[in-house]
């Protein structure tokens, strides 16, 4: 049992962690600043772990507008060291419990993969049952959650870990979430700790821990063969309307469970085209979404205004061009990608 702890908080982990926390932000202060001294900041770190010491410190917080509204949370980047040793260690082991189709955080996996299930499942089926969950991670239970993780985790010490980092995000989503009442619930109900902090790698993993039971539903008492889940967001396909209604209504039931609730599920033909991950698709092919595409304008013109004046590095400009490119490349989108870029790069 104790083996694990000390694997989770070995220097060679928590080195690890480092180097997967720090990917992408080196130019940030406290990155830096933790890099100039990272010997001594991970020796300390694995200490506190050791010793039952460490605490998660206060969350940075602020707004995202595109694709819709968010608050996300940035914890201080020594806990993240802590997220990822943590992950090291819970990932490979709920590997093997995940489904194949579920595609978010996961290796291998990501927003194409998902997007490629979609349009080929769209190709077999005539009808789909289109989902996603109300404010999902502000929603998720910590006491659900952490039963959830306990049940595959015998060490009290890593408990211990996993405990601090769920109660230090107590709070952070309550403004987001609006109170939603289940059969049973009591007064007190309002007083159940609940919400993720959008920004931790462990609750983007977690998000995956808490679904992981409701997708072997899906597939062990439907019996869908045609089902795939992006974070809250999940497709089921049939060749028969009646059998998707039924499996709507326990859906609804099922996700009760999980404390959880559902915008209205939407059935129609595949044929209409099912909008999903920023592309409507269709079975024989895949469109970019026109608000996504006008999104991007907007983006893409500002940077070019600011690279205009010198404000940034043309380089800045081309990696957009080319991130944007690469993902609008995944629908048929040759002459939108033309005209939207050509217009500044030429």
């Amino acid at each position: 049992m104790g083996e694990e702890f000390d694997k989770f908080c070995s220097f060679i982990n928590l080195y690890n962690a480092y180097r997967k926390a720090r990917k992408g932000k080196r130019s940030k202060a406290s990155v830096a600043a933790f890099e100039y001294n990272q010997e001594e900041e991970l020796i300390a770190l694995r200490d506190e772990l050791r010793a039952g010491m460490w605490q998660p410190g206060a969350y940075s917080n602020f707004y995202i507008h595109e694709p819709k509204k968010r608050l996300i949370s940035a914890a201080p980047f020594r806990d993240r060291v802590v997220h990822h040793a943590l992950c090291n260690l819970l990932e490979p082991d709920w590997e093997r419990r995940f489904i194949f189709d579920t595609y978010a955080n996961r290796k291998y996996k990501g927003t194409h993969k998902a997007i490629l299930r979609a349009n080929e499942f769209a190709k077999k089926f005539k009808y789909v049952l289109q989902c996603d969950i109300e404010q999902f991670f502000p929603s998720i239970d910590h006491a659900i959650l952490f039963d959830k993780i306990a049940a595959h985790l015998e060490d009290e010490r890593l408990r211990k870990v996993v405990r601090s980092i769920l109660e230090s995000g107590i709070g952070v989503q309550t403004e987001q979430y609006e109170m939603k009442w289940f059969e049973k619930d009591d007064l007190f109900s309002f007083l159940r700790p609940r919400g993720l902090p959008i920004g931790n790698l462990t609750s983007q993993f977690w998000g995956n821990v808490y679904l992981s039971s409701f997708d072997h539903f899906v597939k062990r008492e439907l019996r869908a063969e045609g089902y795939l889940r992006y974070v809250d967001d999940f497709l089921l396909f049939s060749n028969d309307k009646e059998v998707l209604q039924d499996w709507k209504d326990r859906i609804k039931i099922r996700m009760s469970k999980l404390r959880l609730t559902l915008h209205e599920p939407q059935i129609y033909p595949v044929d209409t085209g099912i909008p999903f991950l920023g592309f409507r698709i269709f079975p024989t092919h895949r469109r970019l979404k026109k608000k996504r595409g006008i999104a991007f304008q907007r983006r893409f013109r500002r940077l070019h205004q600011q690279w205009q004046v010198r404000a940034i590095e043309r380089s800045k400009l081309d990696d957009s061009a080319r991130s944007w490119s690469a993902h609008a490349a995944w629908g048929d989108t040759y002459g939108l990608r033309k005209s939207v870029l050509g217009r500044f790069l030429l």
